[in-house]
Parts: C-alpha cells; sequence; structure tokens
C-alpha cells in the first residue's frame, strides 16, 4: 500500500486514544498549592483504558523530554474511566489535583473545575511559551466549543463524516454528494441497484445521532445546540425537528438495511468493511478497523471520505466538520510552575510526531517530522489542516439523561416506531 510523508508545516492531525492525567497522592504526585510550586514530579494520572498514551509520553520522557524529565520525572498513575469523574470531584476537594488530569466523562465537569481556578488557560499559557503554533486550530476550535474555552490538550483528535465505497460509487455513477439532496438521491440509486445504502449500529444509537446534529448543523448554523443548551431554542421546534424528519425518512425508505435496531456496532463496521454497504458515518477512529487487512475485505484503497453534506439554504457549511477530542487532558492552574510549563513545550512540540510513528495515531498537535502514514490517514490530516472552525456531536452538551434518551431512541426514530417530533419531545424533556 502506498504511504505519504507528512510534514508539519503542510499537515494536520487526529486521533490519539483520548485521555489522560491525574496522579494520586499516595504515589508523590502533584497537589494544588497556594504558592502555585507544583511538585518535584510531573505527575498525570491517565484512565485504565487508555494504553497508547502512557506510552509515548514515556518514550517522551526518555528521548524528546529527557531534560524536562530530568528535572521533573514523570509519573503516571491510571483510573477506570467509570471512576474519573469521582477521582476529580475527590481529588479537587482536597486539594490534590495533580500536574495533568484526565477531563470528566461530561464536559460540565470540567468547566466546573476551570470555574473553581482549577484549570489552566492553555491558550494564554501556551502564548507565553510559543507552544500554541503546536497545536491545530480545529483541535483549538473544537476544545473551545465543548469545554467553554482552550482548556484542555488535545491528545485524542478525531473528526467525523461519511466514509463511503468508492468502488460501489464508481460502479453505480455516482459523483461524491455535496448537498444533503445529492446524498438522498445517491441512497436511492445504490437502492434501486440493491445495495444497502449506509451501514449503522442502531443498537449503539450515536451514528444515528450525529447524523441528525449534522443536518442541524448545516441548517441552523455551528451553534445549533448551544442555542438549546441556552434555553433560546428547543428540540421541539419545527427546524430542529425538521433534521429528525431527514434522518427518519432514510430509515423509513430502509436505506439502513433491516434489523437496525438489533445492529452492534462490530457489525455495523463489517458490513461496510465486507461490501455490504456503501457508506458509513463514522469518526477518524475508524482507521484502526480499516487498517486491519484480515477484516476489511474491500482494502483501504476502497474507502474514501466526505464530510457531512450541506443542506441548500442553510446557515451551515461542510467545512465546519464534526470533531471530538476524547476524554482529554486538563492542566492544574494551582500547581503550574516552570518545569510544567516547560514539559508542556516539549510535548506539544513533540507528540504529534511520536504518536504517529510509535502507535500509527494522530493527535490535536502538529506533526515537528516527517512521518509515513497510510493514505487514508494523509485524507484525515489533509481535511484537519484545511479546517479552522468544527462543530461538536448532537449530545455533547446534553445531560446524561438526555443523552441516554437520545441514544436509545434513535433506532425507532429510523424505523417509523416514534415519529421525528416524539423523537425530539422525548430528549428535550431530560435537558
Amino acid at each position: 500500500m502506498r504511504h505519504t510523508s507528512i510534514h508539519r508545516n503542510s499537515l494536520a492531525v487526529i486521533a490519539v486514544t483520548g485521555a489522560a492525567a491525574l496522579i494520586l497522592t499516595s504515589c508523590g504526585g502533584g497537589g494544588d498549592s497556594e504558592a502555585g510550586g507544583g511538585s518535584s514530579d510531573f505527575s498525570a494520572l491517565i484512565n485504565t483504558e487508555n494504553n497508547e498514551l502512557p506510552a509515548v509520553l514515556e518514550s517522551l520522557a526518555g528521548d524528546q523530554c529527557s531534560e524536562q524529565n530530568e528535572a521533573s520525572p514523570l509519573s503516571v498513575e491510571t483510573v477506570p474511566q467509570t471512576n474519573v469523574d469521582q477521582q476529580l470531584q475527590l481529588l479537587s476537594g482536597q486539594g490534590g489535583l495533580p500536574d495533568l488530569f484526565v477531563a470528566g466523562n461530561a464536559p460540565a465537569l470540567t468547566q466546573t473545575l476551570a470555574d473553581a481556578g482549577h484549570v489552566l488557560d492553555l491558550g494564554e499559557a501556551m502564548e507565553e511559551n510559543g507552544a500554541i503554533e503546536n497545536v491545530e486550530p480545529a483541535a483549538i476550535s473544537t476544545i473551545e466549543a465543548l469545554y467553554g474555552g482552550f482548556r484542555t490538550m488535545p491528545f485524542e483528535y478525531n473528526i467525523e463524516g461519511i466514509w463511503y465505497n468508492q468502488d460501489i460509487f464508481e460502479e453505480n455513477g455516482i459523483e461524491v454528494p455535496e448537498t444533503w439532496e445529492d446524498l438522498v438521491g445517491a441512497a436511492e440509486t445504490l437502492d434501486a441497484a440493491g445495495v444497502q445504502p449506509f451501514s449503522a449500529s442502531g443498537e449503539q444509537g450515536w451514528p444515528l445521532t450525529r447524523m441528525v446534529g449534522n443536518y442541524l448543523f448545516r441548517t441552523i448554523g455551528p451553534d445549533a445546540l448551544e442555542r438549546v443548551e441556552s434555553g433560546e431554542a428547543s428540540l421541539t421546534d419545527p427546524e430542529y425537528v425538521e433534521a429528525a424528519a431527514a434522518v427518519a425518512e432514510l430509515g423509513e425508505a430502509g436505506y439502513f438495511g433491516q434489523g437496525v435496531g438489533s445492529i452492534d456496532m462490530d457489525t455495523s463496521t463489517n458490513e461496510f468493511m465486507n461490501g455490504n454497504a456503501a457508506m458509513f458515518y463514522m469518526g477518524s477512529w475508524a482507521l484502526g478497523d480499516f487498517a486491519d487487512e484480515e477484516r476489511n475485505q474491500i482494502g483501504e484503497d476502497a474507502i474514501g471520505f466526505m464530510p457531512f453534506p450541506n443542506v441548500e439554504g442553510g446557515e451551515g457549511t461542510s467545512d465546519q466538520i464534526a470533531a471530538n477530542v476524547g476524554l482529554s487532558v486538563a492542566v492544574n492552574a494551582n500547581t503550574y510552575d516552570d518545569a510544567t510549563s516547560e514539559w508542556i513545550s516539549c510535548i506539544s512540540e513533540n507528540y504529534g510526531s511520536t504518536a504517529l510513528e510509535e502507535a500509527n495515531r494522530v493527535s490535536g498537535f502538529v506533526p515537528n517530522e516527517d512521518v509515513e502514514v497510510e493514505p487514508l490517514v494523509e485524507t484525515v490530516q489533509e481535511r484537519i489542516g484545511s479546517t479552522d472552525e468544527t462543530v461538536l456531536w448532537f449530545e455533547a452538551l446534553f445531560s446524561t439523561a438526555a443523552t441516554t434518551t437520545s441514544q436509545q431512541n434513535a433506532a425507532q426514530l429510523v424505523t417509523g416506531a416514534i415519529t421525528p417530533e416524539e423523537f425530539m419531545e422525548l430528549v428535550q424533556n431530560d435537558l
């Protein structure tokens, strides 16, 4: 397979497994300090499920960041993701947050910690130490939208869109859709040819609600869901129901195939990779699946990527691509000192290339060296490099209850078990 050399000045970055940072005080880590002096160690707590981030940090500590590590040794602990929020609340109350700490499972927790003075303003800090140029503008845009400011480090950065089978498109004379009308037309053509247009996991629900959210961003604009969060708008407003109706119509036409409500994530991925479905809405974390030669029967060369298309007359555009940063990493404002600043500078300069080379992952940091990557990775990096403004996902600003309601009812929406009005009302009731 062809490889392409990517340089930091020409292309961007996308996803290293997310999550990060915090050390238990019993392990000699940092803690909040009135003097802001930090600790002798550069402490980090990573969620247990993440294997790649600790490995890349350890690699940096032994190589590019060895001077920083000698002055303030890296100390890593882990905590199960299900315990992250509880641990953050406990440590912040005790004044025991470490130098770096993983963002909470809900963005609201990180914002609460920021309001309490625990979270460093990375925009200001990285401007001062000259490291801001090492972060992709698209990643900063996503973080600001999610956390109310540049408050976390993008060790993971994913963009989302529609992956499509280029061979199937060519065989059926389909051009890459640029508008929603084009997308629906492509689905009609595929269905008439006996090809399932979309593969999606109705069991998970969110691959379907992601499409609802994207439709809203294209029609109402990038702030569509911020308006709902602020109370300025409601999901039951006609222009919001329109988005649910548009996706429901795809389901009504049978474009998600039979039994979508029982399809799990692995099955939906395999349906696309074995050529049974032509399109697959998913984030760039799917690159790992696509690189699996045993599972991917159509081959990486057959896969293309398109952003969610425009809706005619809408306020948003396909240039505003959907993105997320996983469980990203905040920096303790109270322990931030010269040693931490040096560490942040070194990480931001070297993480992008090191993660690509050692873990075959991309992040929100610009690579500072040439790294050979697969064509699909290059495609995603190019898209990020050309993006200045991003949007979130449907449930990004929702409460836990509303998120659960949304995802559990998504399959019912596309199978016609509930109406678009009922779907939006159910979710709105939990906001």
